[in-house]
């Protein structure tokens, strides 16, 4: 029931999503009513859900904390559940962010060892697809998590996008290692001290982000979202000034025709639709969530990733990651530390 356009969007998705993955079967909580009545449109579809009446449902604007203590049983808090008891592979909503995250973490809980779960997108690029973290999940983040966040990308890029040795980079504002601020640079320093099992390249620009030479680009949720939706507006700028240009004379009106097939190539690799669904990485459970305001096209993108997730080896993969680093990463730690005093030490004697 989240998201601009729901429940409609939210069936549409569905049906686009069936007819490329005709085995998945989808579990729809929320208002039976209105769930049938968008089901009308799709006659095929409805042999292959499973309807959870629910007449609650959490606002758009809802406070994370109201969602959690006035949502336990809305169509996201059911839908959360659902996973949890291991019904659902995976969960896919459209509604509030905030909302979504809370009622996720309270339920499915972290991995061991890992604090705070981000949100992962995927950027189309020029060679490819990026994955970057977080897009919005913690607007500060701590050394710790920069470096969690590091893993859990590694490991999704390897699950996920079949990258055999993803490389991971740190947002910064610049390449030297002078730059940024301090949690930046610590997170940096431990990155490399920690000598993880990740191809770790260092500092990474935001004009990187889309060069496709980086897999994983790490940075705390505040840095993120505002790069993903410059990123979305640009994309929409630049379509503007294509049809404009592209109408603003008959010459130009006949050479759009002629060269229409490049153009329908260039806006399918433009439309943030392609891409839409952010994934929270670091839950006991698969969590994707939807762009409140895409349409059924974008909401069959977050539910294509959600299957393409329960599909692959992604939680195994970022189990057998966290084991290994958890403790690298505790180690590395007390030797920077112990190096810190010694240096302190030294410059008092």
């Amino acid at each position: 029931m989240g998201g601009d356009h729901a429940p409609g969007s939210v069936i549409d998705g569905c049906a686009i999503s069936y007819e490329r993955h005709p085995s998945v079967r989808f579990l729809l909580f929320g208002d039976e009513a209105k769930i049938r009545a968008e089901l009308a449109r799709h006659p095929g579809l409805e042999a292959h859900v499973e309807i959870h009446h629910t007449p609650d449902a959490v606002p758009m604007d809802a406070k994370p904390a109201q969602a959690v203590r006035q949502g336990r049983k809305s169509s996201m808090a059911m839908a959360i559940t659902s996973v949890k008891v291991k019904r659902a592979a995976a969960v896919v909503s459209a509604g509030s962010t905030g909302a979504l995250m809370a009622m996720s973490l309270i339920q499915l809980r972290t991995f061991p060892g890992v604090s705070r779960p981000a949100i992962a997108a995927i950027w189309p690029t020029i060679t490819g697809e990026t994955l970057v973290l977080d897009v919005g999940a913690n607007v500060e983040s701590t050394i710790k998590q920069l470096v969690d966040f590091a893993v859990l990308g590694e490991a999704f890029a390897h699950a996920v996008m079949k990258r055999e040795r993803p490389k991971v980079g740190l947002l910064n504002i610049g390449s030297e290692d002078l730059k940024g601020n301090d949690v930046v640079k610590a997170a940096d320093t431990l990155l490399r001290a920690a000598n993880l099992p990740i191809d770790y390249v260092g500092y990474v620009e935001g004009d990187d982000i889309s060069g496709g030479e980086i897999d994983v680009v790490v940075t705390d949720g505040f840095s993120g979202n505002i790069a993903l939706k410059t990123a979305e507006g640009t994309a929409k700028l630049v379509a503007h000034y294509l049809r404009s240009a592209m109408q603003s004379s008959l010459l130009s009106k006949i050479g759009a025709v002629l060269a229409s097939g490049a153009f329908n190539i260039l806006r399918k690799k433009m439309d943030p639709r392609s891409a839409n669904g952010g994934v929270f990485l670091g839950l006991n459970g698969l969590v994707v969530k939807s762009h409140g305001g895409t349409d059924g096209l974008g909401y069959a993108s977050a539910l294509d990733l959600a299957i393409e997730l329960a599909d692959s080896d992604f939680n195994d993969d970022i189990t057998h990651a966290l084991s290994l680093v958890n403790e690298k990463v505790v180690v590395a730690e007390a030797e920077l530390k112990a190096e810190k005093a010694r240096k302190k030490d030294a410059a008092v004697q």
